[in-house]
């Protein structure tokens, strides 16, 4: 045996966390494998995307403020209108008091259900992966990519907050908050066509994008095909997309 042949394979160096975080943008594979190393740490991407979503909520609530967004929710749907038009004083104020409400919780506590919705989405991705497609997943491994994958949403969140720097406080859509589908670029939010509407917000680039690398991420740590992480992960956001325009359509 040779002297090469004796020595042991060396094995790949752990990613510092800033490399993780670089390596989710531009070469994503290599953080999922780090991943699938048993390097499952996903507190940086969690931190970043809470600081992000709070400098968002910030500026929401200096520049636009909850009641002037619902005030604009309400100017861009006829239904919506038609509803306050009919209601009292009193139960206007109550609804509106509500969704005060309602956003500033959902603002303070956004970190934590975003712990939540990461679990549903690894569990519902894990079971799909490793049932569906012979995966081997493990929750922790795919909890992990979870977050690695939401990680381009930082770019819709600072668009958005640039868009309330540059437009008044009555045009700013909370619904569809930043340039980055069809829908903000082409479409009047008051439209009557909702279905279309709402399908050409799904025509986004950041969701593509994040559903790409959950594709990506899902297939490494499940040892499949990258074909089988793309069909188990576009297959959901298809069938969402769906329930959404359904449900502009009947609602909207």
């Amino acid at each position: 045996m040779s002297p090469l042949e004796a020595q042991p394979a060396t094995e790949a160096v752990p990613l510092t966390q800033m490399q993780r975080i670089t390596n989710a943008f531009a070469a994503p594979s290599k953080t999922f494998q780090d991943i699938k190393r048993g390097n499952r740490s996903w507190w940086v991407p969690f931190i970043v995307l809470a600081l992000v979503g709070y400098i968002f909520f910030a500026a929401f609530a200096y520049k636009v403020g909850v009641r002037q967004s619902m005030a604009n929710v309400i100017n861009m749907n006829p239904r919506a209108q038609e509803q306050m038009a009919q209601a009292t004083p009193e139960q206007r104020e109550r609804g509106m008091n509500f969704w005060v409400i309602f956003t500033e919780v959902f603002s303070i506590g956004g970190p934590v259900i975003g712990l939540l919705g990461a679990a549903v989405v690894s569990g519902v991705l894990l079971g799909t992966i490793n049932f569906g497609f012979g995966g081997r997943a493990k929750f922790g491994d795919v909890f992990a990519v979870s977050y690695y994958a939401w990680l381009p949403s930082i770019v819709k969140l600072l668009l958005g907050t640039a868009v309330m720097w540059f437009q008044p406080p009555e045009q700013f859509n909370i619904q569809n908050f930043a340039p980055t589908n069809a829908a903000a670029l082409f479409m009047d939010p008051a439209t009557p066509h909702k279905a279309l509407y709402a399908l050409a917000t799904h025509l986004d680039f950041v969701q593509i994008w994040m559903a790409i690398l959950f594709g990506i991420g899902l297939s490494i740590v499940a040892g499949v095909k990258r074909s089988s992480g793309y069909i188990a992960v576009f297959g959901w956001w298809v069938l969402i997309v769906l329930v959404g325009v359904g449900w502009a359509a009947a609602f909207g």
